[in-house]
């Protein structure tokens, strides 16, 4: 599919379970507004980025957090206001760098898309390309692609690498200014902090009905019910058919011993040479390994004329027969365990030492079994799945009041959706996938349908008034901290109960959000105490004192310069991106935005 090549220069690595560029959070609460389309959450330089689409993204990101910790917690946990935004900070910063580099016409020709394409570890199998990894890499995504169709996923993916790498890899740090950057790295910070929660202000708020409904006539857009559907449906699929017959032992068993030949291992050998120009050479060799028979991989390192076998000691691995020029696998094929020999081919004198036999012998029935079984299983699958699809088609379409018939003839569970909307996701099943997998027939016919409407002001009443609360509750805590900061700044005594003190640094941030942490190294502290404060949009607002600063020591690390330009390159990146964003005409559906 690929031409291959033997060099290549390094690739970012590519995570199959989401390919998209992953951005540090940067927040663009500066540049939102409101926007009013029902099915949007935001809107980059017209670019809309749809609730579903979003919903997509932040089901995967748990699905990654899931994955991470193999199971063991609920990733529903991970679905905060905090997280929901930061996937939509992430999606705002990839459509501004996918609109750069579109204007930058940074594109990826197929030369170097197939030389990063084989170079990625994950389509490797023993340090090699691999067809069928790649294959399955590209049915593995949602929805399942072709391996074209990967392809050209993958090379839009390093076209948008492209911006930000040029970018950070082109920063470079004076081994003066790298030291001095070290040692604020290191820098510590003594830190307490108070939060006014707004929680606490819930029971002070007071809303009338005349407001409600001013909020409901003024936001009518908001509350109003799509057009929906709900649907049963039947898959027809070649697994479902194979697992309602099972392939038996006996036909295994007939299987094995009609395949015999394609479970034999042939005998594999390993050796070790020392590859020299001349007989002369070699005799010598033979004779000095004759003296010292444990000298052989330091002679190798030395005096092998094959690099890439030297630096192991002259050590070759396993092979069998047919994968070494002739006059080589007849000498080694024909050698006892630990003897030497030397000869002759097409690339000078072998010194060879021979350092392990594997036997031959065929692979038994019980090793194989599962093996078998997958693969009769699919053999059948596919036939019994070409005989029933044209019988099942023509039976939904002759029959199309009932799906009862064609699920009892061919031993089909009738499934039911509940209501189906045009953009929100909802737990589809089969239905959920706008292109099936192979040998995948779906029949679905709707069975209740709910034009859009509008939802009436009593229904939604509640829901308005917990909403405005919420946003009142945490007006409140943010002024009350204001006033509370502005007291502490000018050496007064404010009514804030501080946690105990931690020591922060850049490096180690003792569990503050980002935000917090770098507003609290960025803060004046030639003055101590000092102050600082920031809202926390919907919990309430945060007061932080820095009571003692550490100096950092630029302690002797061998990484330093390189993680110093990592980063200086990372910060010249999110001031480019700030500067698009600055640029953009951004927009955010704040109701969108939240759960629901």
């Amino acid at each position: 599919m690929f031409d291959f090549v033997q060099k290549h220069r390094l690739v970012l690595q590519v995570f199959l379970a989401l390919i998209a560029i992953t951005f540090a959070t940067w927040g663009i609460e500066s540049y939102t507004r409101y926007a009013g389309a029902r099915d949007t959450v935001a809107s980059v330089n017209g670019m809309d980025i749809s609730r579903r689409e979003f919903d997509d993204q932040v089901r995967q990101q748990q699905e990654s957090v899931q994955r991470m910790f193999g199971g063991r917690i609920d990733p529903a946990a991970f679905d905060n206001p905090e997280t929901r935004r930061a996937v939509l900070d992430q999606m705002v910063a990839e459509r501004l760098v996918a609109t750069e580099t579109s204007k930058r016409n940074l594109y990826i020709d197929d030369k170097r898309l197939s030389e990063l394409i084989v170079s990625i570890p994950q389509f490797q199998v023993d340090g090699k390309f691999s067809e069928q990894m790649f294959e399955n890499a590209a049915r593995s995504q949602n929805p399942p692609l072709t391996p074209r169709q990967f392809a050209e996923r993958l090379r839009q993916n390093f076209a948008l690498q492209q911006l930000p790498g040029s970018i950070g890899e082109s920063a470079i740090v004076p081994r003066a200014v790298s030291a001095r950057l070290a040692a604020i790295e290191a820098e510590q910070r003594e830190v307490s902090q108070s939060t006014i929660a707004a929680k606490q202000f819930i029971g002070q708020v007071k809303l009338d009905d005349a407001k409600l409904k001013e909020y409901y006539d003024s936001h009518l857009a908001d509350f109003r019910t799509p057009e929906r559907v709900r649907a049963e449906y039947v898959v027809l699929s070649a697994d479902n058919l194979a697992r309602q017959e099972p392939v038996t032992d006996e036909e295994l068993k007939q299987a094995y011993d009609a395949r015999a030949s394609a479970f034999r291992v042939e005998e594999q050998r390993r050796a070790s040479h020392i590859l020299v120009k001349t007989k002369e050479e070699a005799d010598k060799i033979v004779a000095e390994l004759k003296k010292n028979p444990n000298a052989f991989g330091e002679l190798a390192k030395k005096q092998s004329q094959d690099t890439g076998s030297a630096e192991k000691g002259g050590d070759l691995g396993w092979f069998g027969r047919g994968m070494m020029v002739k006059p080589f696998e007849d000498a080694v094929f024909g050698m006892k365990q630990g003897e030497l020999r030397v000869a002759q081919s097409e690339f000078g004198f072998h010194v060879i030492k021979l350092t392990g036999v594997q036997e031959g012998k065929s692979r038994p029935f019980d090793e194989v079994k599962k093996e078998l079984a997958t693969d009769l299983t699919r053999q059948r699958a596919q036939k019994k799945y070409a005989e029933s699809s044209d019988a099942f088609g023509n039976m939904v379409y002759e029959q199309s009041d009932s799906l009862k018939p064609a699920a009892e003839r061919f031993k089909l569970q009738i499934q039911t959706t509940g209501w189906i909307t045009k953009s929100a996701r909802q737990e589809l099943g089969a239905l959920d996938n706008p292109k099936l997998a192979p040998n995948t027939l779906v029949a679905a016919r709707v069975v209740a349908h709910e034009p859009e409407a509008q939802r009436k002001f009593e229904e939604v009443k509640e829901e308005i008034a917990e909403m405005l609360r919420r946003q009142e509750a945490f007006r409140l805590a943010e002024q009350e901290g204001a006033a509370k900061l502005a007291q502490l700044q000018k050496g007064e005594q404010a009514s804030v109960i501080w946690s105990a003190p931690k020591l922060v640094s850049r490096r180690d941030a003792q569990g503050l959000p980002n935000d917090v942490l770098r507003k609290v190294v960025a803060a004046d502290a030639s003055k101590l105490p000092a102050y600082i404060g920031l809202p926390m949009p919907g919990s309430g607002y945060i007061i932080l004192r820095i009571s003692k600063v550490v100096p950092g020591q630029s302690a002797d690390d061998p990484g330093r310069d390189q993680r110093i330009a990592s980063a200086v390159g990372q910060a010249d990146f999110e001031a480019f991106l700030t500067s698009l964003k600055g640029r953009a005409d951004i927009s955010i559906n704040t109701g969108n935005l939240e759960k629901k």
